[in-house]
């Protein structure tokens, strides 16, 4: 599933045009090129090479995070998708869950595709896998499992509940790009709990 992720973005990516790639992405003070740095950064993380450059950015990820983007990030948009093909058949990880690969993929995809107006019908157990983890990964490393303590996270296109107090329902992904601190998907939700949802 993750490799599948890759390539629908690879195929969308390839189709821009150089000012489509410096507008600004979903993720606060990165560009769809800074996006796509990332996720060659992340796929060519190991276990080993996680922990390495973690402390060698005094263990901040946001630190390390902007090293990976300009580590991988080419001089052309060109070179950076030729980076992210090279990169789109590897296994390798971080020390975390499985499934945080799909979240990466999901996420970013949409931290991409939305700014820019695209749109892909996501398979639905992606969407899940990844809104599962997020539901049960502390806020500390980007997830939503103290949220869920507080609202109940109701899918309307999938069998899916996740949490205790009022309810904020909807698609899946509106779900999952909420709980992963996108607020523009806010306007695709509703219920009861979509404000303490909304206040995080």
């Amino acid at each position: 599933m993750v490799h599948a992720e890759r390539a629908a973005l690879i195929d969308d990516l390839a189709r821009l045009d150089d000012e489509q790639w410096e507008r600004p992405s979903l993720c606060a003070g990165w560009t769809v090129h800074d996006v796509a740095a990332h996720l060659v950064d992340t796929a060519r993380t190991t276990r080993l090479g996680f922990v390495l450059g973690l402390a060698g950015a005094r263990f901040d990820f946001d630190r390390q995070n902007t090293r990976g983007v300009a580590r991988e990030r080419g001089a052309s948009p060109r070179e950076t998708l030729a980076r992210l093909r090279e990169v789109a058949a590897r296994t390798s990880t971080p020390p975390a869950p499985l499934d945080s690969r799909l979240v990466e993929e999901v996420v970013h995809g949409e931290d991409i595709r939305r700014p820019l107006g695209l749109t892909r019908p996501y398979p639905r157990e992606a969407v899940v896998r990844s809104l599962r983890l997020q539901a049960r990964t502390p806020a500390a490393f980007g997830g939503a499992k103290e949220l869920t303590t507080r609202v109940r996270l109701t899918a309307t296109d999938a069998d899916l509940s996740i949490g205790d107090g009022p309810a904020v329902t909807g698609a899946a992904l509106a779900l999952l790009l909420a709980v992963s601190g996108r607020r523009v998907a806010l306007d695709e939700l509703g219920g009861p709990g979509l404000a303490t949802l909304a206040a995080g």
